[in-house]
């Protein structure tokens, strides 16, 4: 997963890996990608990303969080080692597309402190699903920072 800028949103520069994805047997081991767009909390830029095992009897989509700093995006200061939701319903795992689950909207209830996720379940419906951001941000505390190293000048995620 990638970042990148631009002051005017035409041109875009300034391009830094914000999250790779993890070699081996990780849940987001295969490949990753951004769902949602990251929600401004008072800890941090949430992110919710999907993220693909590849395995024998096919990829395994499931999906999991991070949390960025607000004045910084490029510094991620934690990163679910757990998945927080896979396709478990009938109607995540048969479909057009079976055993996927993949938001595509989240919104945050400022009142109540809900979020209120959108997905595709098997690529033939949608759904939804609810958390409280609290709950949620702390879980995400309980999660290691990722850890990084300098790299000519760059921090690099590993």
């Amino acid at each position: 997963m990638w970042l990148s800028f631009s002051a005017e949103l035409t041109h875009w520069g300034d391009h830094h890996v914000l999250l790779p994805a993890r070699r081996g047997v990780w849940w987001d081991g295969y490949k990753i990608g951004l769902s949602p767009p990251p929600l401004e909390t008072p800890e941090g830029w949430l992110i919710l990303y999907h993220g693909v095992r590849h395995t024998a009897a096919g990829c395994l989509y499931r999906l999991g969080l991070a949390l960025l700093d607000l004045e910084d995006p490029r510094r991620v200061l934690r990163r679910s080692d757990e998945w927080i939701f896979a396709p478990e319903t009938p109607y995540e795992c048969q479909g057009d597309v079976n055993g996927v689950v993949f938001p595509c909207g989240w919104i945050l209830d400022g009142r109540s402190g809900t979020i209120r996720v959108y997905y595709g379940g098997a690529d033939s419906c949608l759904a939804l699903a609810t958390a409280q951001l609290s709950d949620v941000l702390g879980y995400l505390g309980t999660c290691p920072a990722p850890p990084t190293r300098k790299r000519a000048g760059m921090t690099v995620l590993e």
